[in-house]
C-alpha cells in the first residue's frame, strides 16, 4: 500500500483550504476515501461540496453559521465542546484508518484560539496509520507543527499593480 504523509498548507494567503480539496478531489478520483473534517468556519456548506459525496465525506461538527472568531465570548464557549467532539471524530477516524486521506481543515486555528495545544495535535497525529495521508490547513504554523509534517506549503496572496 501507498506510503501515507503529513502535509500542511499555511500562511496568510486565500486557498488554503481550496489546495487540500483540491488534493482530496485527486485522491478520490484514485478510488482512495477522503474524509474533511472542517473547524472554525461555521457550517455553511455549498451544494457543490455535497454531491462530492459518497466519494469525499465533509464533517463539521460546530453548530454556527458564523465563523469561530466573529461570535461572541459565549458562543465561542459553546462551540468549543463541538469542536471537541469534531477532534474526536478525528482521532477515531486517524485509529480506525477509516480512510485514505484525511484532511483536518483550519485544525491549526485551534491552536491560534487556545482550544488545543501543539502537544494536543501532535498527539493526535500520532494515531496516524503510516498509508493515510493527512492534510492540515491554518493560518499559523509553529515549529512544533512544521517538524511533524513531511511537506508544508506557505501560500501567500500577492497583488501586482500594473503601472502604465
Amino acid at each position: 500500500m501507498k506510503q501515507g504523509m503529513i502535509q500542511i498548507y499555511s500562511g496568510e494567503g486565500h486557498g488554503k483550504s481550496s489546495a487540500a480539496l483540491g488534493r482530496a478531489i485527486k485522491a478520490a478520483s484514485q478510488n482512495q476515501t477522503v474524509i474533511i473534517i472542517q473547524f472554525l468556519k461555521g457550517i455553511e456548506v455549498n451544494d457543490f461540496i455535497k454531491r462530492l459525496e459518497p466519494e469525499i465525506k465533509f464533517f463539521h461538527f460546530e453548530k454556527s453559521q458564523t465563523d469561530f472568531n466573529k461570535l461572541t465570548e459565549e458562543q465561542q464557549k459553546a462551540e468549543i465542546q463541538n469542536i471537541h467532539n469534531g477532534l474526536k471524530f478525528a482521532k477515531k477516524v486517524l485509529s480506525t484508518e477509516a480512510c485514505d486521506m484525511l484532511i483536518l481543515d483550519e485544525v491549526l486555528g485551534l491552536i491560534d484560539n487556545k482550544i488545543i495545544s501543539n502537544e494536543d495535535l501532535k498527539n493526535m497525529i500520532e494515531a496516524k496509520p503510516e498509508n493515510m495521508t493527512l492534510i492540515m490547513t491554518g493560518i499559523q504554523l509553529s515549529m512544533d507543527t512544521c517538524v511533524i509534517a513531511d511537506e508544508v506549503s506557505k501560500i501567500e496572496t500577492v497583488k501586482f499593480k500594473v503601472f502604465n
